[in-house]
């Protein structure tokens, strides 16, 4: 399995429509969490997160919503912004634009919110275009930072040095609040967690005072 840990210039440029970093001279990190919400590990990443007065960003999958609403009502009585993860978390450049896009919509439906992230990261310069159009008007989020949480060939000890030795002020670090991430998950957000609220850094929300309006 290849991915980037630390997305390069290049791939940047090339989906210029997306959010890849926030750009501050603060020492604010925003973390976000895809493919939740989950009954047991959303909760924890919740817990985690309010030891340390921390706000994060959870990218939701509608199934997910419908199918466990208290927790993704939780999230949101707890000060975290939400996202548009797919209904099906889908794959973009797997699936017609008619299905993909349809399936958005179908999430959107569940999930109010300006922000979207593609599942995987596959998504085509076409489909950014449509989801900017009056009907969705998202705006498309990718990251900066991958943790790695979801490959189960690397260690819970590299998933917490993915973060730490690459991160810096106006990242936005992915993680997911999902059952195949969950043992490194576990052992590195608390890491991570720690390490830059001793380094002085504050955890922010991605949301319409963040991004410019669409």
């Amino acid at each position: 399995m290849f991915y980037f840990v630390k997305i390069p210039r290049w791939l940047k440029w090339l989906y210029k429509g997306c959010i890849w970093d926030i750009k501050t001279q603060e020492k604010s990190i925003y973390l976000t969490f895809d493919d939740g919400p989950h009954p047991t590990i959303t909760p924890f990443v919740l817990d985690e997160l309010k030891k340390y007065q921390a706000k994060a960003t959870f990218f939701c999958i509608g199934k997910n919503v419908a199918a466990f609403p208290e927790v993704f009502q939780r999230i949101i009585d707890e000060g975290h912004a939400i996202g548009n993860h797919t209904f099906n978390h889908l794959n973009g450049w797997k699936v017609s634009d008619e299905e993909y896009l349809n399936d958005i919509w179908d999430a959107k439906n569940h999930i109010d919110s300006p922000l979207f992230r593609p599942p995987y990261g596959r998504i085509t310069r076409f489909q950014i275009k449509q989801l900017q159009q009056k009907k969705y008007q998202l705006k498309v989020l990718m990251w900066n930072i991958l943790s790695g949480d979801f490959d189960q060939k690397i260690s819970k000890e590299v998933c917490a040095e993915n973060v730490i030795l690459n991160t810096k002020e106006g990242a936005i670090v992915v993680f997911h609040d999902s059952e195949k991430a969950k043992e490194r998950l576990s052992y590195a957000l608390p890491k991570v967690l720690d390490y830059f609220a001793n380094q002085g850094f504050e955890f922010k929300k991605i949301d319409q005072t963040t991004i410019a309006p669409i």
